[in-house]
């Protein structure tokens, strides 16, 4: 089935989640799930699958093993799509709405050293500050899984390009709140219309940074 629009129950979901996360529940109100969020998250993937590939839908459970925090579900559903060499667009849903992003979200060692690099030579440097630039423009959040607070190793503090030599990847994100819109098909064209406008950021990784070869 085409995407039609998030359930109207879905916000709902996660916001009482917070409160009650348990599996007894999570097994009570399972169906809720079900229908008002992942059903039509799986949609939403399916429809934009011909442009941008097969996604990787996450799991409802939490990995407790190493965690302090042993609550069992993940208060958000998330799904990712990687492209060749590097990119990748991503989408969420929680009680605070949909967040939709992409770019290069902590690299691997091999993929940093190539970032940094890339950050550090003046073309391609200057072509990452426009493309950033850009994106704030269109309001996204520019930004990255961690930054170090001196420069890495073999780069000056006074480098032009500092604060994104410092970063250990790079994305862009829109935090969308929650409305009715969310239960409608226009849903999707937030959606796209992010994933649309970080193509530059994604076309930079693939040129400039690409795949991981490291060993997992």
């Amino acid at each position: 089935m085409a995407f039609t629009g998030f359930g109207k129950g879905a916000i709902a979901f996660y916001e009482e989640l917070a409160g009650n996360n348990s599996r007894e529940w999570w097994h009570a109100n399972k169906r809720r799930y079900e229908d008002d969020v992942r059903r039509p998250m799986e949609e939403l993937l399916q429809d934009v699958a011909e442009e941008y590939g097969e996604a990787k839908l996450f799991r409802p459970n939490r990995d407790t093993r190493f965690s302090k925090d042993k609550t069992p579900y993940k208060t958000n559903t998330a799904a990712v799509i990687f492209g060749d060499g590097g990119g990748s667009v991503y989408l969420s849903l929680s009680a605070e709405g949909l967040h939709v992003g992409g770019g290069g979200y902590h690299l691997d060692r091999d993929q940093l050293a190539r970032y940094r690099a890339a950050v550090d030579a003046d073309r391609s440097g200057k072509e990452l500050e426009a493309i950033t630039a850009e994106l704030r423009r269109a309001k996204a959040d520019v930004t990255s899984h961690s930054s170090l607070k001196t420069a890495p190793r073999g780069y000056s503090a006074d480098h032009p390009r500092i604060a994104l030599l410092r970063q250990d990847g790079i994305i862009g994100i829109w935090a969308h709140r929650p409305g009715a819109w969310l239960q409608k098909p226009a849903a999707k064209g937030r959606v796209l219309d992010g994933w649309r406008a970080l193509r530059p950021l994604n076309d930079w990784m693939v040129e400039y940074v690409g795949d991981s070869h490291s060993a997992r």
